[in-house]
Parts: C-alpha cells; sequence; structure tokens
C-alpha cells in the first residue's frame, strides 16, 4: 500500500476487488476536493454504482441522487443526478487526465460538476482543460481495471465505501 503522506486529503474507496488510494489536490482544485470529503464524510458515495464504464478511456461514478445500489435502484436513472448541494465552478488546471486521474463528470456546461467524477484508465490528453483534474490513484488501479464495462453496465460495480484516510 502506498503511503498516504496526507490523510486530511487522501481518499479511500473500496471496492469489491480491495482498496482504492486516491490522493486529492487541494491546490490545484479546493472547492472540487472539498465536495468530495464532505460527501465521503456523509456516506454518501457509499454503494453507489460506476453506471458508465468505457473500456480503454474511463469509469465514471458519483451520482448520489440515482445511484445508489439499494433495493429500487434504477439503473437507467444512474447517472442522471448529483447531490443537493450547488453545482460547482470549473476549476480547469495545468493537471493533465494521465491514467489514474480523477475528473469532474459534469454537462455541456462548465460549471456543472457536482458529484459524480471519473477515473482515466489510461492517458486521456483530449480531456485537458476541458474537465477539473482533482484527485489521482497512489494505490490500487488493478482494482480500477478490474470494474465491469459498460454505458450502462449489466451488473454494475459499486463502490462498496468512500471514506477519507483521517477518518478510516
Amino acid at each position: 500500500m502506498a503511503e498516504i503522506k496526507d490523510p486530511e486529503n487522501t481518499i479511500l474507496m473500496e471496492l469489491k476487488g480491495g482498496t482504492v488510494t486516491i490522493q486529492l489536490l487541494p491546490d490545484v482544485a479546493p472547492k472540487h476536493v472539498e465536495r468530495m470529503k464532505e460527501l465521503a464524510r456523509a456516506g454518501k458515495y457509499d454503494n453507489v454504482a460506476f453506471h458508465r464504464v468505457i473500456d480503454g478511456f474511463m469509469a465514471q461514478t458519483g451520482d448520489v441522487a440515482n445511484g445508489n445500489m439499494e433495493e429500487g435502484f434504477n439503473l437507467r436513472a444512474a447517472g442522471t443526478g448529483g447531490s443537493d448541494l450547488p453545482n460547482l465552478p470549473a476549476e480547469f488546471s495545468k493537471v493533465p487526465h494521465a491514467r489514474g486521474s480523477l475528473g469532474a463528470a459534469r454537462s455541456a456546461n462548465p460549471d456543472s460538476a457536482n458529484s459524480q467524477f471519473f477515473i482515466n484508465f489510461k492517458d486521456n490528453d483530449f480531456l485537458n482543460g476541458q474537465y477539473t483534474v482533482y484527485g489521482q490513484v497512489i494505490d490500487g488501479m488493478q482494482h480500477v481495471d478490474a470494474i465491469t464495462r459498460g454505458e450502462p453496465p449489466a451488473d454494475p460495480d459499486r463502490m462498496i465505501s468512500v471514506k477519507v484516510a483521517a477518518d478510516a
């Protein structure tokens, strides 16, 4: 396991195969980092589906309104919502959309990111300057690589739990 140097800005995401450790980038995208920590601390990401997983591109999750895989979960609705918090302004930077980077999912409006995010399976330079990058997988990328593919997957994987390392 990678050494955690900044537990307050590190996310521990539990997937079926094991733990994914994500180093958040508060100096690059402070509003996105704060939103992820707020939702993680409230347990909002727990049990949420990976609703859009494109081989050779990325795995998207984080629809806390429609993605929770409890009884009555509607896979078709997953990916259409966010949280009850206001949308976030874009925080574009020079940080590239490299393999393992965490990007803010949004609509065509650059200032529409909310709770959804994606993890890049490979370097996706065409996204640079178009989507906010606010984290990087530092350990457990093999578990991200194993997420079931589909738009949406017939039997989606989920984030079992998401915690701030300082609280774990």
